[in-house]
């Protein structure tokens, strides 16, 4: 099943951190803050927006943004326009 995201919305895919380890004590996952830079799924209707990001995209969104949803086992972020705060550059 593919989303197809209406508008100026976009389908983003967390970007997994690496396991911090501070010392000889892991921190579990429930205690890490959730990642703030996704992978650009799909992008929404909005002409002016499929111009400024593109699916394959890096993007930076706010802490606190978006629905979170579940399809086929997987965890995506729908997060409006306004909520995306940067393109992440290699």
């Amino acid at each position: 099943m593919k989303l197809k995201p209406l508008d100026e919305r976009i389908v983003v895919a967390r970007m997994e951190e690496e396991e911090t380890k501070s010392g000889h004590i892991i921190i579990p996952d429930t205690a890490k803050e959730k990642p703030r830079i996704g992978k650009v799924i799909a992008v929404g209707t909005s002409e002016e927006l499929q111009e400024a990001v593109k699916v394959g995209d890096k993007v930076l969104y706010g802490k606190y943004v978006g629905d979170e949803i579940k399809l086929e086992g997987k965890e995506y972020l729908i997060v409006e326009r306004d909520d995306i705060l940067a393109i992440v550059v290699d």
